[in-house]
């Protein structure tokens, strides 16, 4: 088995970059990018794409497809206990935040 992948982004191959540029001279060509894998088995995105342009090109182009894999028909929720509302005082200011924490005796 192959140790590389080559990079799934839709536009990868056009995009003017040395390391793309492949032939003799006289028939040069831009090619797609190899993309050595990160973890195996190959589960990280960028076990397919070299880069996030080529991901998020890959992504805006399939988007549709993707979805209508798994497609979610209700909202998910996660219980929460009321939240808190904290101060924090430093010498020269006043911030404040938000606690919030899962109300574990109510998850699904």
């Amino acid at each position: 088995m192959s140790n590389f992948n080559w990079c799934h982004g839709p536009k990868c191959h056009t995009y003017h970059t040395v390391d793309r540029v492949r032939g003799v001279k006289g028939s040069k060509v831009l090619r797609t990018r190899k993309v050595k894998p990160y973890s195996q088995p190959y589960t990280n995105v960028y076990d397919y794409f070299c880069s996030q342009s080529c991901y998020n090109a890959f992504a805006n182009t399939h988007i549709r497809e993707v979805l209508a894999i798994a497609p979610r028909t209700e909202c998910l929720e996660t219980p929460i206990q009321d939240p808190k509302k904290i101060t924090n005082n430093h010498s020269f200011y006043t911030y404040s935040s938000w606690e919030i924490k899962v109300d574990e005796t109510r998850e699904s």
